[in-house]
């Protein structure tokens, strides 16, 4: 299905299922969440979060007014700054600060989406997408199992802990479920991200994760240190 809806670059993939917390400061991005919150009580509150693939979001100092525009920071073609696929975002609270007019959201991802085209007319991007449902693919199933496992080792290796309990059952086993948040809880650069928010199908993005997870478990057991245990222990965040 297509759609028009306004855009919010991120630098990183979010993920269907997965809660994303914004603090929304800069002026087109006020602008944006100030239209969200003058939609009808009832009607879904949604807007598209795609990665930056060339570009940044706030201005190299990070102070509001020295990027302006909708495309600050982006360059002046968004179909080559972004990437070409992304996650719908339904926001489920907003707060207004007190002061400064910036806003305090919390979203979580629903549907993935194919970007088609960019508007950048208007005082925040807008994009048309196309929705793209997670099909389960060939053998997703019987993946399910062997990632839960490998992901379990995974997170015990990156926390350095050889008591600690990392219990796989409170892991989901519906296999859609499992590919995103396994995907967006690995530690990764964004590309490797994209590609697994890309894959063709649940089953493609199992495997992919499969290889990961075992490719990153062998480099953890040869590191001289551990990364700190309180990333593996914090709670799972898209953004």
């Amino acid at each position: 299905m297509n759609d028009r809806l306004p855009l919010f670059p991120l630098g990183s993939a979010l993920f269907p299922g997965l809660v994303l917390p914004l603090n929304v400061f800069e002026e087109r991005y006020r602008a944006l969440v100030g239209d969200l919150l003058a939609l009808p009580e009832d009607a879904p509150r949604r807007f598209g979060v795609v990665a930056i693939k060339n570009g940044r979001e706030v201005s190299p100092t990070g102070q509001e007014g020295l990027a302006t525009g909708p495309m600050a920071g982006l360059g002046d073609d968004p179909m080559t700054a972004l990437y070409g696929y992304g996650c719908i975002a339904e926001a489920a609270g907003i707060a207004e600060h007190d002061e400064g007019g910036g806003y305090e959201l919390v979203a979580t991802g629903t549907v993935r989406f194919r970007l088609l085209s960019v508007d950048t007319s208007g005082e925040y991007l807008t994009a048309e997408i196309e929705e793209i449902p997670d099909e389960p693919g060939s053998g997703a199933g019987a993946l399910t199992a062997e990632v839960m496992r490998v992901f379990a080792t995974y997170q015990k290796r990156l926390a350095g802990a050889r008591e600690r309990t990392l219990a796989a059952q409170e892991l989901p086993t519906d296999p859609s479920v499992l590919s995103y948040l396994v995907a967006a809880a690995v530690i990764a650069e964004v590309p490797v991200k994209q590609q697994l928010l890309e894959a063709t199908d649940t089953a493609a993005r199992l495997t992919a994760e499969l290889r990961l997870l075992r490719h990153e478990t062998a480099l953890i057991e040869k590191l001289p240190s551990l990364p700190a245990v309180e990333l593996t222990s914090a709670p799972t965040c898209a953004n």
